[in-house]
């Protein structure tokens, strides 16, 4: 387990460090209550993986997919959906076991559906400038 403690100015710098520290992983489940950041963390992730395009949250779409140097990158977000049936017909399974690397935000609408080597990614706020990260590879 890992921990960060990091603030607005500070985000490309953790996000930089999770993704040296698991460089080969393909999938990263992030956890956090709303506000917690998940959203901005990996618009900041996606920037140290040179993503092209606009990085925007996937709250209505569920899935967005951008293009980076390293392949697809697919940016999930699970809040919409109530149950591991949706989530499947959603596309989202395609998704993770694609090989390329997928960014989930509120995985826990379908855990069972997550690879078991997935990188779980906890977020908490500290206070209005500061948040806590926590990783675990399980």
């Amino acid at each position: 387990m890992k921990e960060w403690k990091f603030t607005l100015a500070t985000l490309g710098n953790a996000a930089a460090a999770l993704r040296q520290d698991f460089p080969g992983q393909q999938v990263f489940a992030f956890h956090g209550s709303m506000g917690a950041g998940k959203t901005t963390f990996i618009q900041a992730l996606c920037v140290v993986m040179k993503v092209h395009g606009n990085i925007s949250s996937p709250t209505f779409s569920i899935i967005n997919e951008y293009d980076s140097p390293q392949g697809v990158v697919y940016h999930l977000d699970l809040y919409r959906l109530k149950n591991e049936e949706e989530v499947i017909r959603a596309g989202v399974e395609d998704c993770l076991y694609s090989g390329f690397t997928c960014l989930v935000e509120w995985p826990e609408r379908a855990p069972a559906l997550l690879p078991p080597n997935s990188v779980h990614v906890y977020l908490a706020a500290i206070d209005e400038e500061t948040r806590l990260m926590r990783v675990e590879d399980k």
